[in-house]
């Protein structure tokens, strides 16, 4: 009832406040004030062109002064991402060169058709191919632009190809987990039902698939040039995975999994090159307003080649092992020389 009341005021000051302002403008032409209200008229049009004029250089200056601390002039950092700027950048042409034009015409016929007294406004009610043109136009634009940015959307959510590194990515407030297939590179099955202690991400580890699967938290290792599938889980509330530096973005919802796939170009120390900063990192972020901690959820990529990928996933242990200790065989430890595992089959049989 208050914000009724509260809303009901405002309109009636504003009801005030018009009519005020038309009594003045007919009181003032009753006394015979036309001269004053001309005089205006053209302080007004020449404020307009004024404003358009400094509102284009300032446009200008903006552009200059902080387009190089985005993300764009060191490029996307995956191939769709290329393919995403390059949508955004015929939308900024497209949409740009629309806006310059109409806004320049808007403000410089206020200044050039301001009131004169010898001047007669010219009536256009209708004009049909003109209106034709406006319409249809802007339409095919539009369409076309969809289609593309629909046929990106289904590239990336489409099923990755056969030698894709697959990482499961799992949020909640507030921070992200991630979880690799072993050697049989299946992910095993998982319960929120089993979600506790150790077991962070509920994964049954009656489901042979589990017993090599890798669970590390915070920092996600993934290798160059090679296509990355996620599986993306959320806990809790609904999260987004935010992929900046690779130009991708997914919702994390809880009990519906969801998957992108991209393959990066560039390793970590390739882009501290490029973006001239030696502390460059890629980042995973959280793009979904999550709670009160949702600015601190944040994730690290490293992205590295093949051989640095593969040494560090051998120099992994795999998180059965790591929840129960007492039941990792002596012979599945990991020689860290010759990084070499005991196959699955004989740590199963060997656990069991």
């Amino acid at each position: 009832m208050t914000q009724i009341l509260l809303i009901a005021i405002v309109v009636m000051i504003f009801i005030v406040i018009f009519q005020i302002a038309k009594a003045s403008e007919y009181v003032s032409v009753l006394k015979g004030e036309e001269k004053a209200r001309k005089q205006n008229n053209k302080i007004n049009a020449f404020l307009l062109i004024s404003f358009l004029i400094l509102g284009l250089i300032g446009v200008w200056w903006c552009n200059d002064m902080f387009y190089p601390k985005t993300l764009f002039p060191m490029g996307a950092a995956s191939e769709m991402g290329e393919k995403i700027d390059l949508m955004l950048y015929i939308t900024i042409g497209v949409t740009g060169v629309v806006f310059v034009i109409t806004q320049v015409l808007l403000f410089w016929f206020s200044f050039k058709y301001q009131e004169k007294d010898n001047q007669k406004a010219f009536y256009f009610p209708h004009n049909t191919k003109l209106e034709l043109l406006w319409t249809t136009v802007p339409a095919i634009f539009l369409t076309v632009l969809v289609v593309f940015g629909l046929k990106y959307w289904f590239k990336m959510t489409s099923d990755a190809p056969k030698d894709a590194v697959v990482v499961e990515v799992t949020g909640h407030q507030f921070g992200w987990e991630f979880r690799y297939p072993g050697a049989d590179n299946i992910l095993g099955k998982k319960n929120y039902k089993l979600t506790k202690g150790a077991n962070s991400l509920g994964v049954d580890f009656n489901d042979p698939a589990s017993l090599d699967d890798i669970h590390v938290a915070a920092t996600m290792h993934i290798p160059v040039n090679r296509p990355i599938k996620f599986v993306i889980n959320a806990q809790d509330v609904i999260h987004d995975v935010g992929l900046p530096h690779f130009r991708m973005k997914m919702d994390a919802v809880p009990g519906i999994p969801t998957t992108l796939w991209f393959t990066p170009l560039y390793t970590t120390e390739e882009m501290k090159i490029r973006s001239g900063n030696p502390n460059f990192v890629y980042e995973i972020s959280c793009d979904q307003i999550c709670g009160k901690g949702h600015f601190s959820m944040r994730g690290v990529i490293i992205v590295e080649s093949e051989a640095d990928y593969k040494m560090w996933l051998a120099s992994q242990k795999p998180e059965y092992y790591t929840i129960f200790p007492d039941k990792a065989p002596k012979s599945t430890s990991i020689d860290s020389a010759s990084t070499k595992q005991t196959p699955l089959a004989t740590v199963i049989a060997t656990s069991k």
